[in-house]
């Protein structure tokens, strides 16, 4: 049987003169996976990526907090080493999480509601849940 593509099929393999083989990484590129929903993996992470929701104080809770920040405020020049948990919001999604920043406090700015740590980091007060520190393990 005879067919369509005999005169042809035994010819020997066609290498151009003018051009360069093709490497075989380039070679591999050209049926590299193709992506037709660009973003579409990040989407998905985003999605899945867990924020909390802002914890509002009680009444006794925002009392102790405020003591603690009043003992703070009497005692900075002492550069005492505090450790600050406040909740940040998240920038693309609803919600946020709780950070703990450790630091010797520079200044509290009651206008301003914002507590600044030596190394620049800027607390707001109104996100702050907690104040621990061995000045106030000394209060008892």
């Amino acid at each position: 049987m005879t067919g369509k593509y005999d005169d042809i099929l035994r010819l020997p393999h066609h290498v151009s003169a003018s051009r360069k083989p093709m490497s075989r990484l380039a070679r591999a590129a050209q049926f590299a996976p193709f992506a037709a929903l660009s973003g579409y993996d990040a989407e998905v992470q985003e999605a899945g990526r867990l924020t909390e929701p802002f914890i509002e104080l009680d009444e006794y809770e925002k009392e102790a907090l405020n003591a603690r920040l009043q003992l703070l405020a009497q005692h900075l020049s002492e550069k005492r080493t505090v450790s600050a948990v406040y909740y940040q919001p998240d920038g693309r999604k609803e919600g946020g999480a709780y950070v703990t920043r450790t630091g010797i406090v520079k200044k509290i700015c009651d206008y301003e509601r914002r507590l600044i740590l030596t190394d620049g980091t800027i607390i707001p007060l109104d996100s702050l849940i907690a104040l621990e520190g061995d000045l106030f393990a000394e209060q008892g």
